[in-house]
């Protein structure tokens, strides 16, 4: 099972990654949150857009400034998109990172309030690793969380913020999209 998990997963992870270049929106997200690894916090970098569609995920020993450097340039990469505004808490590093990685023009707003939606959306990962009582190393924990947000994310039914979705319609998008990300397992 985890020689399954372990060549599988980036597989899956990689092609929904492919899938949202140029999907995302302009205003983003971005705040961390701690995972237990080998008994060890480790630093989950999340962000999100407007609509709650993710933007990118990273996990990393430290939160520092390389660690967010990092981030931001993975983001910008995967998504092929330069927001024009980011919402974060008060970390130092963001700031820097953001003007270095970004770009002087992106309108970079702290507030912890701003970001509840994020925080909010900490709970889907959150909540998959707290029963496991933590994640045994680094490296798979970074592919775990990387493809459970990549397949959270695929398989949500809104396109936006409180948009209501028929049951009937939920139930529809999610066969087809279950069945996507099984053709993509079935051809790796």
């Amino acid at each position: 099972m985890r020689e399954w998990e372990a060549k599988l997963t980036p597989v899956l992870a990689e092609s929904l990654r492919r899938k949202r270049k140029g999907l995302v929106g302009r205003s983003w997200y971005i705040d961390e949150t701690y995972i237990r690894v080998r008994g060890q916090w480790r630093y989950l970098y999340r962000a999100i857009d407007r609509d709650g569609a993710l933007v990118d995920v990273m996990l990393s020993e430290h939160c520092d400034l390389v660690a967010a450097k990092a981030f931001f340039r993975s983001a910008k990469t995967v998504t092929d998109v330069t927001p024009d505004r980011v919402t974060t808490d008060g970390h130092d590093a963001y700031p820097r990172a953001i003007r270095t990685e970004l770009g002087r023009q992106v309108r970079h707003r702290m507030s912890c309030y701003l970001n509840n939606r994020l925080e909010q959306d900490h709970r889907g990962i959150n909540g998959r690793c707290r029963p496991m009582l933590g994640l045994k190393s680094t490296a798979s924990a970074a592919r775990y969380c990387r493809c459970h947000d990549e397949l959270r994310n695929f398989l949500r039914c809104r396109s936006r913020m409180r948009q209501h979705v028929p049951a009937a319609t939920q139930r529809w998008q999610h066969m087809r999209k279950t069945a996507i990300a099984l053709h993509i397992l079935a051809n790796a």
